[in-house]
């Protein structure tokens, strides 16, 4: 019987050893497809967290933030030694000792939850819980967690602990949609991670595990429980001291309540976001942790969306209005339309686009593209192509200037004859505003009063093609047509285009590019972009200085002669601009330092209201936004331009050099103009007065 038995055991014995290496084999072959699972994780992919990109203004000052997770990253130099102590006390208090996963605490958690009958202690490490917080694991339970063991043990390989902590700090979740830790001793706590104290690095820490329920803005009773108890941990483990605990514990948390770093929606965040949608790959702009520096001048930005809807308000007030006026206030259950497709986003009501841009640089201090952007983001001021009419008038004559055609050149007023225009119509006989002929007068003076027979004449003599080209240099449209009705406006442009190419006339001919951003940095502080400041000459300073004396005298008496009236009584210049059946309604006018553009008007093109001129629809903005832009960071001061000062005497009538017999008829008057602008050419008879071709004009 002994011996039966023995062989029984033996035989027991045996099959246990069999299944005990079975077992293992399998467990074997079971770990190492766990960690050929854990190997086809991408570790690059831990320092790709997505963060916050905050938009700062032209003085430094945040403006906003881009949309996604609230994070702001740290770097490990800058979290304080007692913060990362509490986070080890509190979630992993082997951390320096084991390799990702501490089968020790592991043994010890199943006790504990053993001897409880529940689990009420887990055995994650750091490591482990950054795995997770990293990568998408498998779904099943079990698998997930060997897969993230093992991912956790390839982690420990290849990266310091050091890095590891800096890494948890970053993606951690702290509750109330903050992401890490820079971002929640911001919110919390009003200051930076680098300057959170004992107490508020224990209260950190002991909001991990249910950063919801342990937040020290809506629970803070149970958060100082939570800090105690880390506090307690810290001490046992010989990270602090007693006298440290005791005092740290005693301190009240100023808690500063702030709220969430809010997405700024207006007009100029969208502007924003669209030149960065050029500038930046798509997956630079989803990571983020960027720093955005904008042009935009936030009190200018605040005077121009305030003045476009109470001036407008105005308007619809205003007698013979013959449209519905905006409501006083959005309807709660209006929502603003998702697509900014210009077919999709039409509003009911008369809207205003403005651009404000500083002349010596380029940099757009203010863009307004609409009344409210929350009731309509389609940014008119960028998106919207408008005809632009008399506004395009200064470029023409320009080109005439450029080509060697004086500013006191004869022009007839008088009716466009069949033919006379090269490449129009036989028909095409565009008519003044007025009805009436003013006869010969100077080519400058057709600016100034916006003669559209005298700008076809003009237009005509500087030829199509010089014109075209002109426009294009200046930026006026991505694409002048060809076609003669440009003369006088006839093609379509957006706000933005048209008042940066003004810019040309202040700016002695340079055209300096216009930009809203003007530098973008990466987290670490790296440059990603610069603005290139861009400029190029468009015409002699000479043309830019006699166009501009005309411009200015629009503002004295020409169509926009009212400005003062309006409100704005420094030196400027500009011009109006009306379409037909008064659809739109333009001023773009400029001093030493801004140049503004103004569009009145409604999306989808009718008839604003009779007589709706723009001086009597945009201009009274242009002059309220302008006086206000001045008080401050902008002096509109004297205007200066190069060139020698000459005293010529001059022909009243032809606007050339006198003969000695117009001096003797006193038909002749001395005038002081730059050297390079007086015209080199005798005045003499004018054999035809209709026909602008047979004057005789400078070379």
């Amino acid at each position: 019987m002994l011996k039966l038995f023995l062989k029984i055991t033996a035989v027991l014995f045996i099959l246990l050893l069999l299944a005990a290496a079975g077992a293992g084999v399998f467990a074997y072959q079971r770990w190492q497809k766990v960690v050929a699972e854990a190997a086809a994780f991408d570790l690059t992919k831990l320092d790709e967290m997505p963060a916050v990109s905050e938009v700062m203004d032209a003085k430094g000052q945040r403006y906003g933030r881009l949309g996604g997770d609230v994070r702001y990253t740290v770097g490990i130099d800058d979290i304080p030694e007692h913060l990362i102590n509490a986070l080890i006390a509190r979630e992993d208090n082997r951390f320096h000792e084991h390799h990702g996963v501490d089968f020790k605490g592991i043994a010890r958690a199943a006790y504990r939850n053993f001897q409880a009958g529940k689990v009420e202690e887990g055995a994650s490490t750091i490591t482990q819980q950054l795995a997770r917080n990293t990568w998408t694991l498998p779904e099943d339970k079990w698998r997930r967690k060997l897969v993230e063991a093992a991912l956790a043990m390839r982690l420990e390989k290849h990266f310091s602990k050091r890095e590891l902590i800096e890494a948890y700090f970053n993606r951690i979740y702290f509750g109330d949609g903050v992401y890490g830790v820079e971002t929640a001793s911001r919110i919390y706590f009003g200051k930076s991670t680098k300057d959170v104290s004992l107490s508020e690095a224990a209260m950190l820490a002991g909001m991990i595990r249910s950063p919801n329920r342990l937040s020290p803005l809506s629970a803070p009773d149970a958060a100082k429980t939570q800090r105690d108890s880390v506090l307690g941990a810290m001490l046992e483990l010989k990270m602090v001291s007693a006298a440290e605990v005791k005092e740290a514990g005693k301190a009240e948390i100023p808690l500063t309540k702030r709220r969430m770093p809010s997405v700024r929606q207006d007009y100029a965040m969208d502007g924003i976001r669209r030149e960065l949608e050029i500038l930046l790959s798509p997956e630079q702009l989803r990571m983020g942790g960027l720093k955005i520096y904008t042009t935009i001048d936030p009190r200018l930005q605040a005077i121009a969306t305030d003045l476009v809807d109470s001036k407008l308000r105005q308007v619809e007030q205003a007698k013979g209005f013959p449209h519905p006026a905006r409501p006083k206030t959005r309807p709660a259950e209006a929502a603003a339309p998702d697509s900014d497709d210009e077919a999709e986003v039409h509003s009911p009501y008369v809207q205003s686009a403005l651009v404000a841009v500083e002349n010596q640089t380029g940099a757009i201090r203010a863009i307004v593209g609409g009344r409210d952007f929350e009731d309509s983001p389609y940014n008119r001021a960028i998106l919207a192509q408008r005809q632009i009419g008399s506004t395009f008038k200064p470029f023409v004559y320009a080109a005439a200037f450029e080509g060697g055609l004086s500013p006191y050149q004869p022009v007839s007023d008088a009716e466009i004859q069949p033919g006379e225009i090269k490449g129009a119509p036989e028909s095409w006989s565009p008519k003044n505003s007025d009805r009436e002929d003013a006869g010969l007068q100077p080519a400058s003076w057709g600016l100034v009063k916006s003669r559209n027979t005298m700008s076809a004449r003009v237009g005509n003599w500087a030829g199509l093609a010089q014109v075209r080209a002109l426009g294009q240099a200046c930026g006026v449209a991505l694409e002048v047509p060809g076609y003669p009705s440009i003369f006088l406006g006839a093609f379509e442009s957006s706000v933005l285009n048209i008042t940066s190419a003004y810019t040309v006339f202040a700016n002695h001919g340079l055209r300096r590019q216009s930009y809203l951003i003007e530098n973008i940095k990466d987290r670490d502080g790296r440059d990603l972009y610069k603005a290139a400041h861009v400029e190029r000459a468009c015409m002699r300073p000479a043309t830019a200085w006699a166009v501009h004396q005309a411009l200015v005298e629009v503002t004295r008496s020409g169509t926009a002669a009212q400005m003062k009236k309006d409100g704005f009584d420094r030196p400027a210049a500009g011009k109006t601009g009306t379409t037909d059946d008064f659809k739109d309604a333009w001023f773009v006018g400029y001093t030493s330092d801004l140049t503004c553009g103004v569009w009145v008007g409604f999306d989808k093109p009718e008839t604003i209201m009779q007589k709706g001129y723009g001086s009597t629809l945009a201009l009274p903005l242009w002059a309220s936004f302008m006086a206000k832009a001045s008080e401050r960071e902008y002096q509109a001061t004297a205007f200066k331009f190069p060139g020698q000062i000459e005293e010529v005497t001059l022909c009243k009538t032809s606007g050339l050099l006198a003969h000695s017999a117009c001096q003797a008829a006193g038909a002749a008057e001395k005038m002081t103009v730059p050297a390079d602008t007086a015209p080199r050419v005798p005045c003499h008879v004018h054999t035809d007065p209709m026909a602008m071709n047979t004057y005789q004009t400078s070379p």
